[in-house]
């Protein structure tokens, strides 16, 4: 559907100043130029500047950190890949300013035993973004799985945590295709409000209240002793 300027700003809130300066800054495709003085606007723009909106007022990221999450949408964002796609960076865990390394690299710069690297890939412990690509993170963990094994102790709950997070992971799939199942452009935003609360807040409060609830019951047995 095509909608004039008057039109878009109705529909998203947003001034028209605002759109003009997405749309200088790339964050918007450029209008269908009718004539000088009439540009045309199409749903795709309804969508990326409820999305803009949403990422600054309630994620607080910036202008340059949406331009580099939208540099590489695809060209429709209605698609379940899509709504997705801008979540990924983070659902990572990755920072840009980590070092990465092929395996040979990895094995050398942090002595690593390869045998034991191989089994914890096999174990879904480590999981390097491919297959051939390491950093810090992975060679964290392998520290620490040293550190149960020097011990004498089990790694045990970092196994059932793979097992967890796969179901997790499954289910957090269907949630979001569930959530693309339904999008429109009047719920857009409260769909990526879902999205991001469940993923990246109510996931870990659940989980770190869990923990903490049953740490703070065994003390209290402890104590009582």
């Amino acid at each position: 559907m095509d909608y004039k300027m008057s039109e878009l700003v109705a529909k998203t809130n947003v001034p028209k100043s605002t759109i003009l300066y997405y749309i200088k800054e790339g964050l918007l495709p450029q209008p269908i130029k009718v004539k000088a003085n009439l540009h045309k606007y199409d749903d795709e723009h309804v969508e990326l500047i409820k999305y803009i909106k949403y990422m600054k007022e309630e994620i607080g990221s910036s202008i340059d950190d949406i331009k580099s999450i939208l540099k590489n949408k695809n060209d429709s964002f209605s698609s379940s890949y899509s709504m997705l796609a801008p979540l990924m960076n983070t659902l990572s865990g990755e920072s840009t300013s980590l070092q990465h390394y092929k395996k040979i690299e990895f094995i050398e710069h942090f002595d690593i035993e390869e045998s034991l690297l191989n089994q914890l890939l096999n174990d879904n412990i480590l999981i390097p973004l491919d297959e051939n690509n390491f950093t810090q993170k992975e060679a964290s963990i392998i520290n620490l799985v040293e550190s149960f094994m020097e011990v004498g102790v089990d790694y045990a709950v970092l196994k059932e945590y793979v097992k967890h997070a796969k179901i997790i992971s499954e289910l957090e799939q269907k949630m979001q295709k569930d959530l693309c199942s339904i999008k429109s452009e009047d719920n857009f935003s409260t769909l990526w409000k879902i999205m991001f609360e469940t993923l990246f807040s109510t996931k870990e409060y659940i989980f770190n209240r869990s923990t903490h609830k049953v740490l703070h019951q065994s003390l209290k047995d402890e104590l009582k002793k």
